[in-house]
């Protein structure tokens, strides 16, 4: 009986978890924890951290329930995506609103009270970019997947402000690593699922051009630029020479992972490239983390 009590009770959070985007927001709160760490030389407030996360999850987690929100419509008409709670009706329009709201105003407010101002003001700004720029410039320019990755990047900033109380040259270059790392992410994940993009009316790249090319030079450009500027936190003295020596490594098999999109424009080598992006990222957070512990 209990049992079924607690399922039952599963079933109707469920799609409200799934509104929030967990999988996102873990990806948040652990750039948002790195920041922290490497800005602090360390965890130097435990209940900072705890305060600092669960603001920044509620925060996240309403962006994303406010993104779900916004694209209701578009997203019934993939098949990726018409099963989400909105497509679904498992929640009402109205109630995904109010919580996504609720959500960012308390993680928010949360952030602004008890951590500093700075770090809720990052937060808000993370928010109105991803919902309300990054989200309608989907269907307007194929340039959403940049704007996208300003937001995209700005957790780990918060996670520094948040311990240190201001930025550095060190953050915005940790910024930087993250912003340009997106683009691959991203650009390989629009290219498998280029055809159901299209039909929803999505202005991404991939279904502007066919032939992939475009697509597969974006994505070796940004990644040469993301090389030398994951070098960079050797050079200002955050890490050492094992995360010089790892970041270059990880670079490259990186970049030799869109080889063969380049020359074959097919939905398994884009895949491998998401799959390469998937790696680099935990690896390269690790790195810099296990470095500062041995400097």
């Amino acid at each position: 009986m209990i049992s079924r009590v607690i399922q039952k009770q599963f079933y109707a959070f469920g799609p409200y978890l799934e509104l929030a985007k967990p999988r996102i927001v873990a990806l948040v709160l652990v750039s948002t924890a790195i920041g922290f760490y490497l800005a602090g030389q360390g965890i130097t407030s435990w209940a900072l951290l705890a305060l600092t996360l669960l603001g920044t999850g509620f925060t996240a987690g309403g962006a994303g329930a406010l993104n779900h929100y916004l694209e209701r419509h578009v997203d019934a008409l993939m098949h990726r995506t018409r099963s989400r709670p909105l497509p679904k009706g498992l929640i009402r329009p109205a109630e995904a609103l109010s919580y996504g709201l609720l959500l960012v105003l308390g993680g928010v407010a949360l952030l602004a009270w008890q951590v500093n101002l700075l770090t809720g003001f990052l937060a808000l700004l993370t928010t109105f970019l991803y919902v309300l720029v990054y989200t309608p410039m989907k269907r307007i320019s194929w340039l959403n997947t940049t704007i996208g990755a300003i937001p995209g990047a700005l957790p780990i900033l918060g996670g520094w402000t948040a311990a240190s109380g201001s930025l550095s040259l060190e953050a915005w270059i940790l910024f930087a690593i993250m912003f340009l790392w997106q683009h691959p992410h991203f650009y390989a994940i629009a290219w498998m699922f280029h055809q159901e993009y299209e039909e929803a009316g999505f202005k991404m790249l991939p279904p502007m051009e066919p032939r992939g090319k475009w697509t597969a030079w974006q994505i070796i450009g940004f990644l040469v630029i993301l090389i030398p500027t994951s070098i960079l936190p050797a050079i200002t003295g955050l890490s050492g020479m094992l995360y010089l020596t790892g970041a270059v490594l990880l670079g490259l098999i990186f970049l030799l992972s869109t080889l063969p999109f380049l020359y074959h424009t097919t939905r398994q080598n884009a895949r491998t490239i998401l799959l390469a992006s998937v790696a680099y990222l935990p690896l390269w957070l690790g790195l810099i983390v296990v470095d500062t512990l041995l400097l």
